[in-house]
């Protein structure tokens, strides 16, 4: 790790073990959705789009020549995903085009300057992710603001976006895409010395030429962000600020349309940062509880038959560690016909209090624990996977030994603490949603459709039908958040 005279942190790992002649690059930025001015949910997710202009000129591509094109001209890939803490670019390329890939990476931090007319082409493209977002970002949006109120998606709102300017973008920039703020991680197949002399090269100017103006617009920006905290707080009626969890032992939340009839139970996880080993034992726990215990019961007459599904993860779609941002674990129980939402969260509650009152079996135990331990395994060969980790760490959770010392953290978890993580979820505060099924889509001369997508950068689109509740009338945009 170095630190350039403007503040930027560097890190570069030589691990061409994981990708011979090739290298990857992540710019992990400390701005994501809960950094969203009051009245403009979605900023952080829209200047995330903004660094990968659609149309030639303006933002950050001064050629007319867009970064995902240069990419791909040198036979790379990128993308990028906006999270509530967080936004993180990753781009690999082949290890001789790296310098390139770095340069280009400085230019669009360098020349930011979106205009007009790429701002409402990329505000449109945002509303078509939004309209596309799936149930389960839902249920946990939901989970999410009844646990911690204040706290939003980072997908963003159409309609607070489609009155935003460039001057608002830029000052959103200016505040929060600064050097201090920032981490460049770089993985793969390369020499730390050459790439550490590029970068000197071709950052040289990141956080130094807008420092007269950043003091203002950084003060604007928090004003702004502490008066849509304390708007949020009070129209849940809660004085409290965003990230600090209620204590009501059960919150319900309106119920939401799913294809099956379900519910959905959310508890709120342990800060990765301040009780790390606590946070750990709950990614165990949901492996026990969604791979074991919950599947078995769900296909067997144990309980009457009245699940008929089951999944537990921890973070947002199972992606634990990869905020610092106050998070859930989320369980989604399919209910069998005739299966009251209550008896649903019975179960659910039943099969908590059978690991709490444990010993749990120490073979169960270590297959919970090999299953994570696999999934990192195959994730640490993934270059672009391990430069933001790397970014991830250094920016979001202080005093992080890395991710190579993961896996033994995950083997210090123990029986009895996975039984204190269950009882935590008993004793501690949760959400409860029923997912009644949507109404039958009603046939019409031509189908409703609309293009689906992971948020971040490169889209992938997929048609789907949307469920009409009535004859020519859409059901409200489905929103979640990105990741």
């Amino acid at each position: 790790m170095s630190v350039l005279p403007g503040g930027l942190r560097v890190c570069v790992e030589s691990v061409p073990q994981y990708g011979r002649g090739l290298a990857a690059v992540a710019l992990t930025v400390a701005a994501g959705g809960d950094d969203d001015p009051a009245g403009r949910h979605g900023t952080a997710h829209l200047v995330e789009h903004l660094m990968f202009p659609r149309s030639g000129g303006g933002s950050a591509d001064p050629t007319g020549e867009g970064y995902a094109a240069l990419v791909a001209g040198a036979g790379g890939v990128c993308n990028a995903e906006t999270h509530r803490d967080h936004t993180v670019f990753h781009t690999t390329v082949p290890a001789e085009s790296l310098p390139d890939a770095l340069a280009w990476e400085a230019r669009r931090l360098l020349g930011f300057a979106p205009t007009e007319d790429v701002i409402r082409t990329e505000t449109d493209v945002i509303g078509e992710e939004i309209r596309g977002a799936g149930d389960a970002g839902r249920s946990w949006e939901s989970a999410l603001g009844a646990l911690y109120p204040g706290s939003r998606d980072s997908f963003g709102t159409a309609a607070e976006l489609a009155g935003i300017t460039a001057g608002e973008v830029e000052a959103f920039f200016r505040a929060h895409y600064t050097a201090r703020r920032m981490v460049l991680s770089v993985v793969g197949d390369v020499d730390p010395a050459g790439v550490m002399a590029v970068v000197r090269a071709v950052f040289a100017g990141v956080g130094v030429i807008r420092v007269a103006g950043e003091a203002g617009a950084a003060e604007g920006i928090r004003a702004a962000g502490e008066a849509r905290a304390a708007e949020e707080a009070r129209a849940a009626g809660e004085p409290r600020t965003a990230g600090e969890p209620r204590t009501a032992r059960e919150i319900r939340t309106a119920p939401l349309p799913s294809g099956r009839p379900g519910v959905a139970v959310g508890h709120p996880l342990p800060d990765p940062v301040a009780d790390r080993p606590a946070y750990l034992a709950q990614a165990v726990l949901a492996q026990v509880l969604g791979r074991s215990r919950l599947p078995a019961l769900a296909r067997s007459a144990r309980d009457g038959h009245r699940l008929t599904s089951a999944t537990v993860t921890c973070g947002y779609h199972g992606q634990w560690l990869a905020s610092a941002a106050p998070d859930l674990t989320l369980a989604v129980l399919g209910r069998a016909p005739g299966t009251e939402v209550d008896a649903a969260v019975g179960i659910w509650r039943s099969v908590l209090r059978a690991v709490a009152e444990g010993p749990l079996p120490e073979a169960e135990h270590r297959r919970a624990v090999n299953s994570l331990l696999v999934a990192w395994h195959r994730q640490a060969d993934s270059l672009p996977t391990r430069a933001v980790a790397l970014g991830r760490d250094a920016l979001l959770l202080p005093g992080s030994a890395g991710p190579d010392a993961l896996p033994a953290e995950l083997r210090r978890t123990t029986p009895a603490e996975v039984a204190a993580a269950a009882r935590a979820l008993l004793e501690g505060p949760a959400t409860v949603t029923e997912l009644a099924p949507q109404a039958r889509t009603v046939p019409t001369a031509r189908a409703h459709t609309v293009l689906t997508a992971r948020a971040g950068t490169e889209l992938a689109p997929q048609a789907r039908t949307v469920p009409i509740a009535r004859a020519g009338t859409e059901l409200a945009p489905q929103k979640g958040t990105v990741g």
